[in-house]
Protein backbone atom coordinates (compact mmCIF):
# COMPACT_ATOMS: atom_id res chain seq x y z
CA UNK A 1 0.00 0.00 0.00
CA UNK A 2 2.01 3.33 -1.12
CA UNK A 3 1.45 6.19 1.30
CA UNK A 4 4.06 9.19 1.94
CA UNK A 5 3.20 9.78 5.01
CA UNK A 6 1.71 8.29 8.49
CA UNK A 7 0.29 8.43 11.87
CA UNK A 8 0.32 7.81 14.95
CA UNK A 9 -0.81 9.48 17.95
CA UNK A 10 1.23 10.76 21.07
CA UNK A 11 -0.52 10.07 24.79
CA UNK A 12 -0.61 13.60 25.33
CA UNK A 13 -3.34 15.40 28.26
CA UNK A 14 -5.92 16.65 27.47
CA UNK A 15 -6.00 15.00 23.96
CA UNK A 16 -3.63 12.86 22.33
CA UNK A 17 -1.77 14.68 19.52
CA UNK A 18 -1.73 13.63 15.79
CA UNK A 19 2.37 12.88 14.94
CA UNK A 20 2.81 12.34 11.36
CA UNK A 21 5.96 10.14 9.87
CA UNK A 22 7.60 10.35 6.99
CA UNK A 23 11.23 9.31 5.21
CA UNK A 24 12.09 12.97 5.57
CA UNK A 25 10.25 16.01 5.18
CA UNK A 26 10.06 15.78 1.17
CA UNK A 27 7.58 12.72 1.68
CA UNK A 28 8.96 9.84 -0.79
CA UNK A 29 7.05 7.30 -1.49
CA UNK A 30 7.41 4.08 0.60
CA UNK A 31 5.10 1.15 0.79
CA UNK A 32 3.09 -1.12 3.54
CA UNK A 33 3.13 -4.28 3.97
CA UNK A 34 -0.39 -6.02 3.57
CA UNK A 35 -1.99 -9.21 2.69
CA UNK A 36 -4.58 -10.47 1.62
CA UNK A 37 -6.98 -13.42 1.22
CA UNK A 38 -10.36 -14.36 0.88
CA UNK A 39 -12.40 -15.74 3.82
CA UNK A 40 -15.97 -17.73 4.20
CA UNK A 41 -17.71 -16.94 7.52
CA UNK A 42 -19.76 -14.78 8.82
CA UNK A 43 -19.03 -10.85 9.60
CA UNK A 44 -21.02 -7.55 10.56
CA UNK A 45 -22.86 -7.41 14.22
CA UNK A 46 -24.84 -10.30 15.93
CA UNK A 47 -27.49 -7.95 14.26
CA UNK A 48 -26.92 -8.02 10.84
CA UNK A 49 -24.30 -10.53 10.41
CA UNK A 50 -23.31 -10.98 6.46
CA UNK A 51 -22.59 -14.60 5.38
CA UNK A 52 -20.57 -15.68 2.59
CA UNK A 53 -17.07 -14.54 1.07
CA UNK A 54 -14.96 -11.59 2.37
CA UNK A 55 -12.57 -9.93 0.74
CA UNK A 56 -9.67 -9.09 3.86
CA UNK A 57 -7.20 -6.70 3.79
CA UNK A 58 -4.74 -6.10 6.61
CA UNK A 59 -1.51 -4.00 7.49
CA UNK A 60 1.80 -5.91 8.88
CA UNK A 61 2.85 -4.39 12.04
CA UNK A 62 6.53 -5.23 13.86
CA UNK A 63 8.26 -4.14 16.90
CA UNK A 64 8.65 0.31 17.12
CA UNK A 65 12.02 1.42 15.89
CA UNK A 66 13.05 4.67 18.04
CA UNK A 67 11.47 7.21 16.55
CA UNK A 68 7.93 5.73 16.14
CA UNK A 69 8.98 4.04 20.01
CA UNK A 70 9.43 7.07 21.08
CA UNK A 71 5.28 8.58 20.39
CA UNK A 72 3.77 4.81 19.79
CA UNK A 73 6.15 1.78 21.49
CA UNK A 74 4.06 -1.21 21.37
CA UNK A 75 4.21 -1.08 17.47
CA UNK A 76 4.79 0.12 13.88
CA UNK A 77 3.41 -1.11 10.51
CA UNK A 78 6.29 -2.88 8.09
CA UNK A 79 7.62 -0.32 5.67
CA UNK A 80 9.32 -1.22 2.04
CA UNK A 81 11.61 1.99 1.18
CA UNK A 82 12.92 0.42 -1.97
CA UNK A 83 11.92 -1.10 -5.55
CA UNK A 84 13.80 -4.34 -5.11
CA UNK A 85 12.17 -4.87 -1.29
CA UNK A 86 8.37 -3.71 -3.22
CA UNK A 87 9.20 -6.59 -5.91
CA UNK A 88 10.67 -9.62 -3.52
CA UNK A 89 7.60 -8.43 -1.22
CA UNK A 90 5.03 -8.84 -4.20
CA UNK A 91 6.84 -12.16 -5.75
CA UNK A 92 8.61 -14.28 -3.12
CA UNK A 93 7.15 -17.09 -1.47
CA UNK A 94 4.89 -16.43 1.30
CA UNK A 95 7.32 -18.21 3.86
CA UNK A 96 10.64 -16.08 2.64
CA UNK A 97 8.38 -12.83 2.33
CA UNK A 98 7.70 -13.00 6.08
CA UNK A 99 11.19 -12.69 6.56
CA UNK A 100 10.60 -9.00 5.89
CA UNK A 101 8.44 -8.30 8.42
CA UNK A 102 10.93 -6.13 10.68
CA UNK A 103 11.41 -2.67 11.93
CA UNK A 104 13.42 0.04 9.83
CA UNK A 105 16.54 1.14 11.23
CA UNK A 106 16.67 3.51 14.03
CA UNK A 107 17.11 7.01 12.20
CA UNK A 108 15.19 5.82 9.31
CA UNK A 109 12.16 8.08 9.78
CA UNK A 110 11.54 11.68 10.89
CA UNK A 111 8.50 13.38 12.49
CA UNK A 112 7.67 15.81 9.88
CA UNK A 113 4.17 17.42 11.70
CA UNK A 114 2.54 17.36 14.85
CA UNK A 115 -1.40 18.11 15.29
CA UNK A 116 -4.03 17.73 13.29
CA UNK A 117 -3.65 17.54 9.42
CA UNK A 118 -4.01 20.63 6.96
CA UNK A 119 -4.75 20.46 3.78
CA UNK A 120 -4.36 23.96 2.75
CA UNK A 121 -3.29 25.15 -0.78
CA UNK A 122 -4.79 21.80 -2.56
CA UNK A 123 -7.64 21.69 -5.11
CA UNK A 124 -11.21 21.16 -4.40
CA UNK A 125 -11.17 17.91 -4.67
CA UNK A 126 -14.67 17.01 -4.90
CA UNK A 127 -14.25 18.34 -8.38
CA UNK A 128 -11.59 17.18 -9.29
CA UNK A 129 -11.16 14.72 -12.36
CA UNK A 130 -10.09 11.04 -11.25
CA UNK A 131 -6.80 9.67 -12.25
CA UNK A 132 -3.82 7.83 -11.69
CA UNK A 133 -0.58 9.15 -10.30
CA UNK A 134 2.72 7.99 -11.72
CA UNK A 135 5.95 8.08 -10.21
CA UNK A 136 8.35 6.82 -12.88
CA UNK A 137 11.31 8.33 -11.37
CA UNK A 138 10.65 6.16 -8.03
CA UNK A 139 10.07 3.10 -9.16
CA UNK A 140 10.57 1.23 -13.19
CA UNK A 141 7.35 -0.13 -12.30
CA UNK A 142 4.20 0.11 -9.96
CA UNK A 143 2.62 -2.99 -9.18
CA UNK A 144 -1.50 -2.33 -8.95
CA UNK A 145 -2.27 -6.14 -7.94
CA UNK A 146 -0.75 -6.33 -4.30
CA UNK A 147 -1.67 -9.61 -2.93
CA UNK A 148 0.29 -12.14 -1.31
CA UNK A 149 -2.16 -15.38 -1.56
CA UNK A 150 -2.34 -17.98 1.09
CA UNK A 151 -1.91 -21.55 0.11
Amino acid sequence: MPFNSFCEYADTKPRKTPTWFARNEDRPLAFFTGIWTTWHGRRGTKANPVEGEHQLFGFLTTDANAEVGAIHPKAMPVILTQPDQVDAWLTLPVTEALQMQKALPDGALKIVARGEKEDSGLPDLAMAEPRLLYAPALFDQIRVVLELRFD
